[in-house]
């Protein structure tokens, strides 16, 4: 399958400018991101969602990786209508993974595995979750947190979503991942401060 990555965000949280952008040893955000999809036996075209408040970042991915990765301008308004709209544009009508461009622990391996399990699940998409309870034991603090079946549980961003489909709401299934590879998104300074941590002993 096909994977776009979110990058057109403001990311005002982080205060470093474009969030994609940000230096960890010496590699920008987003392109662990892309080298990890690149990497994974189970995606084939990356596509990478930039806006006008993302331009360096357009820049950052068209030099470091030519025409393997193709970038898609959006209005950067809102994360549904500029997935939606990205889709549209690269006129993909099957499945397709949706990844945010700041989970800089995510691995080839645990991508495989998440498409791995979509496709056992039967259903049309599938949302990835962690417990809350991972979070806390990783020192993260989520921005969402959803009640499922009596389970307290937090989005990762990544997402798999029927292309063929995309206007329309989908019958999702929830997978609960206890990894913190896919726990850790970077928001805040502490974040990324945890995040090169963990890099710099792989």
């Amino acid at each position: 399958m096909d994977a776009f990555i979110m990058a057109g965000g403001q990311g005002l949280r982080l205060g470093m400018g474009e969030k994609p952008c940000v230096d960890i040893l010496g590699k920008p955000m987003v392109c662990y991101v892309v080298d990890a999809l690149e990497e994974s036996g189970s995606i084939g075209d990356v596509y990478v969602t930039v806006s006008p408040f993302t331009p360096h970042t357009e820049e950052v991915v068209q030099n470091c990786y030519g025409g393997n990765v193709e970038t898609i301008d959006t209005a950067g308004d809102n994360y549904v209508g500029d997935m939606v709209y990205a889709v549209e544009q690269a006129k993909v009508a099957e499945p397709l993974m949706v990844i945010m461009s700041d989970l800089p622990l995510i691995t080839a391996d645990l991508i495989d595995s998440i498409v791995e399990e979509y496709y056992r699940c039967g259903k049309p998409s599938m949302s990835v979750f962690i417990p809350l309870s991972l979070c806390k034991k990783v020192g993260l603090r989520p921005d969402t947190v959803f009640n499922w079946s009596g389970n307290l549980i937090v989005p990762t961003g990544i997402n798999i979503l029927d292309g063929s489909k995309i206007r329309e709401e989908q019958v999702y299934y929830n997978y609960l991942l206890e990894d913190p590879e896919v726990a850790l998104n970077v928001n805040t300074a502490e974040d990324l401060q945890r995040c090169t941590g963990i890099l710099e002993k792989r």
